[in-house]
């Protein structure tokens, strides 16, 4: 079992009975290829939560300032975490993603680039839809629902795959393919966020 295995196997350990965590959607996963794992950011908890519950090893971004801090920054690449600069406009972290999906590995990814606490899902940069056009990959989206509360549950749904090859064969933009990963992870949220069950 190589550190990230472990690791998972640890985190999963400590959190799955204090959050009840619950698992959806895990056959919508494909077992193969390069997949861009896109999903909502409610929490700092999320990286974690959603890497553990993913039936793959995904591949995080990961803000530049924590790979400088003493014990994270050799923890983080045996995580397959990975440096970007704020604002996805970090050119080598870009091209860094594009070759793992290209390499037919998960890149996870948080569209909305920051926590939002309004429960409500933001607007996406479009980097995501950059990465789904360029590194020749569907994508997986992703919804976590909370709250992050002791022996609250929290639900981690993974909806089906989104084909982005029709998108590029009418040579989208990336803006547009973001929108519609937007749509698929409300969806999501739609159907089961508890709120909506009547």
């Amino acid at each position: 079992m190589d550190f990230y295995q472990f690791a998972k196997s640890v985190v999963f350990t400590v959190l799955k009975p204090i959050y009840r965590m619950e698992v959806i959607g895990v056959e919508n996963f494909p077992k193969e290829g390069g997949i861009l794992l896109c999903s909502n950011h409610i929490d700092n908890l999320d990286p974690p939560v959603v890497g553990i519950c993913a039936p793959r090893p995904v591949n995080f971004m990961a803000k530049e300032e924590l790979f400088h801090v003493p014990i994270l920054k050799g923890i983080l690449p045996k995580l397959h975490a990975f440096p970007v600069k704020r604002g996805l406009s970090d050119r080598q972290a870009l091209r860094m993603a594009i070759n793992i999906l290209k390499e037919g590995q998960v890149v996870g990814l948080f569209p909305e680039g920051h926590r939002n606490k309004t429960g409500k899902l933001g607007k996406g940069f479009s980097g995501a839809g950059f990465f789904a056009l360029r590194g020749n990959a569907n994508v997986v989206p992703c919804a976590v629902i909370g709250p992050y509360k002791p022996f609250h549950k929290v639900k981690v749904i993974f909806g089906e795959a989104i084909d982005i090859e029709p998108f590029r064969e009418r040579k989208a933009k990336p803006e547009e393919v973001t929108e519609a990963i937007m749509a698929h992870i409300q969806l999501l949220l739609d159907e089961y966020h508890p709120d909506n069950k009547k």
